[in-house]
């Protein structure tokens, strides 16, 4: 249920005034701005959204950076793409909204995810296919590298002395307020089978009556409030970490494809809750001074549930300090990280080198080298 992808991500500059067929005619090199792009899909419920989102995502990121190129190559956005100023104070009205060519590119990301999404959906109901995919993608363009996530996968960046997280893990726990949130807006979404509230357990007919501990969307503190009857009712999110599960079915809150999934027994959508928006951090090379051994890990959460980032850093120094003339280090690299994860097999089970329990979900990793960025 794995896939991953990686290509270049070739878009056209738009000539004003140019059909799109007298377009193609003059391409030339100097018309293209390139970038590099890396992803890995997370399936669940079958392998099928994470296939197509692997075969169509960097297209939809193609195509949404082509229609603000001509925003992204200026030194400020303009507020027309076609170059007319209807007001004269546009160009004040951009900077004061800090709008940078950047922000053009996360819109872009954001965008490209959305469109992904629906034509999953579309895909997988036209061939009667269920089930979704958490997708983390990493975008190289114009200096900087723009990471976009939805789902558990994580990727950070290993610098000589210090660890840059580009991501964060999207988990009904870690999104409980958006989704209690959507619940009190939408209140039929919960099919009167669940409540909005958070208790530290689930709720016994012995508690009405009761004050207990409880937390609703606007809280990020705990209060008492008194037990109802409709409290009784199953959690909208349920557990703990990573045992956490939104409405009780999904262990992840953002993701691509799951349109036809509903709790089990009741006829309750999960997607209205599932966000396909990814969170987009940036990192400028600019600011930094990148070493040869300075490195973009991705992987998906069969690696983080059993290593910390600290831990993945400290394999990535030692292993790219003892194979400095292996051309293919960076390969066995990510090899090592997968092997690391997946532990030993001592009888029946296998084990970390810790004596702790190895991962036992789908391993996937990229190591992506960040110095010489240009050479290669």
């Amino acid at each position: 249920e794995d896939q991953a992808a990686c290509c270049q991500i070739s878009v056209r500059r738009r000539e004003p005034g140019l059909e799109e067929d007298e377009e193609w005619l003059i391409l030339c090199s100097t018309q293209f701005l390139t970038g590099h792009y890396w992803a890995l899909f997370d399936g669940h419920g079958g392998p099928d959204a994470a296939i197509i989102a692997s075969n169509y995502l960097h297209y939809c990121i193609k195509q949404k950076l082509e229609e603000v190129v001509g925003g992204i190559t200026e030194a400020q956005p303009p507020m027309h793409l076609s170059g007319r100023c209807v007001c004269d104070s546009d160009p004040q009205f951009v900077e004061e909204k800090h709008i940078h060519a950047a922000d053009l590119v996360v819109g872009a990301l954001e965008n490209a995810f959305q469109e992904c999404d629906e034509v999953i959906g579309q895909e997988m109901e036209a061939t009667n296919q269920t089930g979704g995919c958490t997708a983390l993608a990493a975008l190289y363009f114009q200096g900087k590298l723009y990471v976009a996530n939805a789902g558990d996968s994580r990727a950070i960046i290993v610098l000589k002395d210090n660890i840059i997280p580009m991501s964060s893990e999207f988990t009904p726990e870690s999104e409980r307020q958006r989704i209690q949130h959507l619940a009190f807006l939408f209140p039929k979404l919960l099919d009167d089978e669940f409540t909005r509230f958070e208790f530290p357990r689930r709720l016994k007919g012995d508690d009405v009556g009761q004050k207990v501990l409880y937390r609703d969307y606007f809280m990020e503190g705990w209060g008492y409030k008194t037990v109802e009857k409709a409290d009784l009712k199953y959690p909208l999110v349920h557990g703990h970490g990573k045992q956490a599960r939104l409405l009780g079915t999904l262990a992840v809150s953002r993701g691509l494809g799951d349109h036809q999934l509903k709790v089990i027994d009741t006829n309750i959508e999960v997607k209205p809750f599932l966000s396909c928006i990814p969170k987009v951090n940036v990192f400028d090379f600019a600011l930094h001074d990148i070493k040869e051994d300075d490195v973009l890990i991705m992987a998906t959460d069969g690696l983080w549930d059993v290593l910390c980032n600290d831990e993945v850093a400290c394999v990535v120094r030692s292993f790219l300090a003892e194979n400095r003339t292996d051309p293919q280090r960076f390969s066995e690299l990510a090899k090592c990280l997968v092997c690391r994860a997946r532990g030993k097999k001592r009888g029946h089970q296998w084990m970390l080198d810790d004596s702790h329990e190895a991962s036992y979900d789908d391993i996937s990793v990229f190591v992506i080298p960040l110095h010489n960025r240009e050479e290669d």
